[in-house]
């Protein structure tokens, strides 16, 4: 098996702008030698990243970027809030850098005051935490990792990838009972909605692939905002609105394991472009036009929305082409707010979206939805892509246009 039948070459990228494949001194738009372990279920991540961030001491670099960020979610019991834990190890000498979105309205229902607030404790135990909208109207910075790099110490260099984020709902385990701390969705889901989600700990050399997508954006020139608003209120309240340079980058982690991992990004053709992707970056939808063409036993898919015809017309022309190709998807049941504007379009895609799929596959194509013990529906939140037991796709981008053109995406594909 080659590398470059399932995974992207430079050119494949479509972003020459970026320095991630450059920095490769094999020109390989990959690494090898990783060792990459999915963390299944909020809990088990959060107990593994705050052992982690916890063990991190004065002169070691903790680099994050998130969609929303709710400083009193604990990340495994009693005092270990996520802003007292990223606060406490900016007080004992930790770099702490952080990017968080800053959202649209609250009214809207997102979370413009919950990543304020976050940002603004991190600040004041001397970390440096940005609220972030260089994106394009109406999109959102959706990326979701934590880059740990210790310097004298490569071997505890880690970075976790994947869907969850580090806010409310998200601290669910196998048992689908719902985080304590719970964000309340529709109302079938209950008050405590139970949560299924996904993060890779991936360590070796990928570990500073990684990273240098989050220096791309840390020094992005353009300002953090646009808004005659925002910047006015930024500049009333004493907010953090310009990037403090960061360390040098460390050489990368040595190998680790035997897998090799290929960095996936999603950037908007954005309004003045950003200087890393200055006509944006499609490679995550790239890589799974790549990697389906190669498809021949199983595609399995867990995915939150799985909308839009175009979107899937990738696996669709993969089931059509191989007869003996099957695929399975598990979806959540029902989308995730009520009463919400988009509720409509989310179920007429996926109706759309299932009825390509079905056209294609017929029998070959099953899809299922969870629930706990309680006959709780279970949200489905992961983003997760197995390609015969040999490609996986794991990170922050949905199957659907929004995630491969609007907003910014990272997800890891591996390759054992």
């Amino acid at each position: 098996m080659e590398r470059a039948d399932w995974l992207l070459t430079p050119a494949q990228r479509g972003n020459p702008a970026s320095r991630v494949d450059r920095r490769h001194a094999d020109g390989a738009a990959w690494s090898t030698g990783n060792d990459v372990r999915p963390l299944v279920h909020g809990a088990v991540y959060f107990a593994e990243l705050l052992a982690a961030v916890r063990a991190q001491r004065a002169g070691d670099i903790l680099m994050f970027t998130d969609w929303r960020g709710d400083p009193d979610e604990l990340l495994d019991g009693p005092n270990s809030a996520i802003g007292d834990v990223l606060c406490d190890a900016a007080r004992r000498g930790v770099v702490v850098k952080g990017l968080v979105w800053r959202s649209h309205l609250d009214r809207f229902q997102f979370s413009e005051q919950e990543n304020y607030h976050l940002g603004e404790e991190i600040e004041e135990a001397g970390g440096e935490c940005l609220l972030d909208m260089r994106v394009r109207p109406g999109g959102s910075h959706h990326q979701k990792f934590v880059v740990l790099r210790h310097p004298g110490r490569p071997e505890r260099d880690v970075a976790f990838v994947g869907g969850i984020d580090l806010c409310h709902s998200r601290r669910d385990d196998a048992a689908h009972r719902g985080d304590p701390q719970a964000q309340r969705i529709a109302d079938a889901y209950s008050s405590r909605p139970p949560w299924h989600d996904v993060q890779l700990a991936v360590r070796g050399p990928a570990v500073g692939d990684v990273e240098a997508t989050f220096r791309e954006r840390w020094t992005d020139p353009a300002p953090l905002s646009r808004s005659p608003r925002s910047r006015l209120r930024a500049a009333l309240q004493g907010e953090d609105t310009q990037a403090d340079p960061l360390p040098v980058q460390q050489p990368d982690p040595g190998p680790r394991g035997s897998h090799t991992v290929q960095i996936l990004r999603t950037y908007p053709n954005r309004l003045r472009g950003y200087p890393f992707a200055p006509d944006g970056e499609r490679s995550i939808a790239r890589a799974y036009m790549k990697s389906l063409r190669r498809a021949r036993r199983l595609i399995y898919l867990e995915d939150q929305y799985l909308w839009s015809e175009s979107a899937v017309q990738p696996f669709a022309q993969a089931l059509a082409d191989h007869p003996g190709l099957r695929m399975i998807a598990v979806l959540p049941p029902l989308p995730d707010q009520e009463g919400r504007i988009s509720t409509p379009m989310n179920l007429l895609g996926r109706i759309r979206a299932l009825e390509v799929l079905r056209r294609a596959g017929g029998d070959r194509l099953a899809v299922y939805s969870l629930e706990n013990h309680a006959g709780t529906p279970v949200y489905v939140h992961a983003k997760v892509c197995v390609i015969d037991d040999v490609w996986a796709s794991v990170g922050s981008a949905n199957v659907n246009r929004r995630s491969w053109t609007h907003d910014s995406e990272l997800s890891c594909a591996v390759l054992d």
